[in-house]
């Protein structure tokens, strides 16, 4: 069974720092890429980053130059690194990929749980 489990979150002052985990339960290279999203509640959800297989990264208006994502293969672990944190990054935090099932044809979508990540002083 794919799951896909963040850690990490809590409560942190602005301008500080917290990293999350998103920790998958199979090959990170099975996914197509790696999302990290975040969401509050009655908004829309929000792409903060993502990596792709081949490593290649993109970022949220609102968050480049202060978020970097980054992987270990070797732990099947995707991190979010977050730095100088203000009180509108807060929110809960997912992470997502999909991979494909030859079996079926088809792509299936995971989440996980998520995570909440509160700035406030």
């Amino acid at each position: 069974q794919v799951q896909l489990v963040e850690s990490g979150g809590g409560l942190v002052r602005p301008g500080g720092s917290l990293r999350l985990s998103c920790a998958a339960s199979v090959s990170i290279g099975s996914f197509d890429s790696i999302h990290w999203y975040r969401q509050a509640p009655g908004k829309e959800r929000e792409l903060v980053a993502l990596i792709t297989q081949g490593g290649d990264t993109n970022y949220g208006d609102s968050v480049k130059g202060r978020f970097a994502i980054s992987r270990d293969n070797a732990k099947n672990t995707v991190y979010l690194q977050m730095n100088s944190l203000k009180p509108e990054d807060t929110f809960e935090y997912y992470c997502y990929g999909k991979i494909y099932h030859s079996d079926d044809d088809k792509w299936i979508d995971y989440w996980g749980q998520g995570t909440q990540v509160t700035v406030s002083s």
